[in-house]
């Protein structure tokens, strides 16, 4: 790992997002509710914050982090595309961003086996980094 015991602690957050594309027949299921295994925003909502808080024992060379935050957000874009955005914050040496982008992959996995049942052409697509504000290198964003 590297050495942060020299950096300020200062506060951070990272935003992050992953795009799920769902055949229609998953995707009316999703915003219907009827998915066999129960309600799959809940859960991935839920999935999308245990997993920010175990990154650093899913990830090897990152340090694990008290997360003062995590959000896990869903939008649709079109009639087929769930947005899950996540945000997560921490006062610390190191920053956030991997919290946030694992935050978004298990969320997008979660909804994933929550409509498998129904149509497994489901295809997880862009994770990526928004922004991250704080630390030594300051502020970034994406621009999207």
């Amino acid at each position: 790992m590297v050495d942060v015991g020299a950096k300020d602690v200062t506060r951070r957050t990272a935003r992050a997002c992953a795009l799920v594309r769902l055949p229609p027949r998953a995707a009316e299921a999703l915003r219907r509710a009827t998915l066999p295994k129960g309600d799959a925003f809940v859960a991935a909502q839920i999935a999308g914050i245990l997993a920010a808080k175990r990154t650093g024992e899913l990830i090897p060379l990152c340090h694990p982090l008290a997360l003062d935050a995590v959000d896990v957000r869903f939008s649709w874009s079109g009639d087929d595309v769930l947005r899950i955005e996540t945000q997560a914050t921490t006062s610390s040496k190191t920053g956030v961003e991997m919290e946030a982008m694992v935050a978004a992959s298990v969320a997008a996995l979660t909804i994933y086996d929550m409509c498998k049942s129904v149509d497994k052409g489901i295809v997880i697509e862009q994770v990526r980094l928004l922004e991250k504000t704080g630390g030594k290198s300051g502020d970034w964003s994406s621009g999207g």
